[in-house]
């Protein structure tokens, strides 16, 4: 994974991701915009080896119904994850619990086709940009606290 906190050039442009699926040492899967798009992305090597590149993704369009089903979801998990962060939530009653958020369950239902990987995937790179909130902040929920710079994988 390229981590450009500090050294992109501010004329890249850096396109927003709006929900993180999975994470492991950094973003392996999530929605986000590529070229304006709304697209899946999943981490080609699902956690980081030591002789693979981390950058690759497979990526596949998401439809703007997937798109506004995941915010939803992922706006539950925020505001639960502000609950647990301030210490009133436990983990037990994290949504992706089944059973503790019907809302959030029945996202997952629905959501669970778009995000199956299709056939003809797509691939890329991607560099990441932090963009954490002043108070150091990752989740929001308009999205994670970093945007996605997408390139054709060679």
């Amino acid at each position: 994974m390229v981590d450009s906190r500090e050294d992109a050039s501010p004329d890249e442009e850096f396109e927003p991701v709006y929900v993180e699926l999975d994470w492991y040492d950094g973003p392996r899967g999530g929605l986000g915009d590529i070229n304006g798009v709304p697209h899946y992305f999943r981490a080609v090597n699902a956690y980081a080896r030591p002789d693979a590149p981390d950058d690759e993704h497979f990526v596949w369009p998401a439809g703007q119904k997937a798109l506004a089903w995941e915010r939803e979801q992922w706006a539950i998990f925020v505001e639960w994850n502000g609950r647990y962060e301030a210490g009133t939530a436990t983990l037990d009653s994290h949504p992706e619990r089944h059973g503790v958020n019907a809302r959030y369950d029945e996202l997952a239902r629905l959501l669970e086709p778009h995000r199956n990987m299709p056939t003809d995937v797509g691939r890329m790179r991607v560099e990441w940009r932090w963009d954490l909130s002043p108070t150091g902040t990752r989740y929001h929920t308009d999205g994670p606290g970093y945007r996605a710079q997408w390139r054709p994988a060679q």
